[in-house]
């Protein structure tokens, strides 16, 4: 799918890979670019808590109004809270409800309408944690393996009737979520790390060739490869790594 002249919706779009996504859509000639996010300013986006499903179908609703038609919706909010079995049921809710459940919201208010109009595109941001693991986040991993699995879902039971699906899948990006909100977070994520730009080219890239596994980090595809050759061996190999970030808390990305 080419963008030129398609109305694209990026939620999570006030900043980061949401943010590079919605300029980048706006410089390929998309016809608009609607960003949605949390307590964002009317002239600005919409606001929208994706957690929640009546606000998702409302930012649907409201862009189909306006714009006639969504081309390419971007499932992109997400969140990341570091912590283990003892994270509280609260914690693992909201998790699953921003990094998982806002994809079931936004497939399930969009798609009818694109089936209608015959067509369209879901990207859904995911992490490489979804098909890895993030060794210092049970709710970030299980969250993000939702959303991958979810993604694939889509794109086997829609593919025929004219949705095609990516499901981005990067490691560390530079962006606030990595380096935290003064930018000098310290995390064993930061070797590697491309801007949230280079993400951006990547998406562009997987939708005009309708590229279901979009990877700005290219050797996530080998670590996936080894994982499922010997998962044995690949659990040991992340065992090391949790052993190195115990070691080293400035490594584990915490406030």
């Amino acid at each position: 799918m080419k963008l030129a002249d398609k109305v694209c919706v990026v939620t999570g779009g006030g900043r980061g890979i949401g943010q590079a996504l919605a300029t980048r859509f706006a410089a390929e000639g998309a016809r608009a670019v609607v960003v949605a996010d949390l307590a964002l300013p009317q002239d600005q986006g919409i606001a929208c808590d994706v957690s929640k499903e009546e606000e998702v179908a409302r930012l649907v609703e409201t862009v189909i109004a306006r714009h006639g038609r969504i081309d390419l919706f971007c499932s992109n909010a997400g969140i990341i809270e570091r912590s283990g079995l003892d994270a509280p049921l609260e914690a693992w809710r909201r998790t699953m409800d921003v990094n998982f459940m806002a994809h079931l919201y936004a497939a399930r208010a969009v798609i009818p309408h694109m089936l209608a109009q015959g067509g369209g595109y879901l990207l859904q941001t995911a992490s490489a944690a979804g098909l890895l693991m993030q060794v210092d986040s049970a709710t970030y991993t299980v969250s993000k393996h939702a959303a991958v699995a979810f993604a694939e879902w889509l794109s086997v039971n829609y593919h025929e009737l004219g949705i095609r699906v990516s499901c981005l899948c990067p490691q560390g990006v530079r962006t606030p979520m990595l380096l935290g909100p003064s930018g000098d977070r310290k995390s064993f994520l930061l070797e590697g790390a491309v801007s949230a730009e280079a993400v951006a080219e990547c998406c562009v890239k997987a939708i005009e060739s309708e590229t279901f596994l979009v990877l700005p980090h290219p050797e996530v595809a080998d670590y996936e490869r080894r994982k499922t050759t010997d998962r044995d061996r690949w659990l040991g190999g992340m065992r090391r790594m949790k052993a190195k970030i115990d070691a080293d808390p400035s490594l584990q990305g915490r406030d």
